[in-house]
């Protein structure tokens, strides 16, 4: 398995850690939300495809750099709003102003988090 496919499937894991903890920060971790955590996960994961492979974040010289994370951040500016109108229009439901802002902090943070280890874990394999 190549750099690029256990950063993208790094990346899908790290949505679903992140989705589930959110949902768990609400109490909603039965089987029956599983459908709800869809409608926050594959918005996450649209948004995330679609941007982060123009912002570099795939490229094997950008990520390498711990320097380039604050990319993530700026590629959540973008995809959080997106993933959050796209999660109203699945549910049929309003969109409460603050979530964009806490949905793209929180990933953000996790994805930082992910793709740091990714590097340390990247930078010890080549040694």
């Amino acid at each position: 398995m190549n750099k690029k496919t256990i950063l993208i499937l790094g990346d899908i894991v790290a949505f679903a850690i992140l989705t589930f903890i959110g949902f768990a920060m609400h109490g909603e971790i039965a089987p029956s939300f599983i459908p709800r955590m869809g409608t926050t996960f594959l918005p996450m994961l649209f948004g995330w495809f679609l941007l982060a492979p123009k912002l570099g974040l795939f490229d094997e010289q950008a990520i390498a750099n711990p320097k380039n994370l604050w990319r993530i951040i700026f590629a959540m500016l973008f995809i959080a709003p997106l993933a959050a109108t796209l999660r109203a229009a699945l549910l049929g439901a309003a969109m409460l102003p603050l979530f964009p802002l806490i949905l793209g902090g929180s990933n953000a943070i996790g994805m930082i988090v992910w793709r740091w280890i990714y590097i340390f874990i990247a930078r010890r394999i080549t040694k």
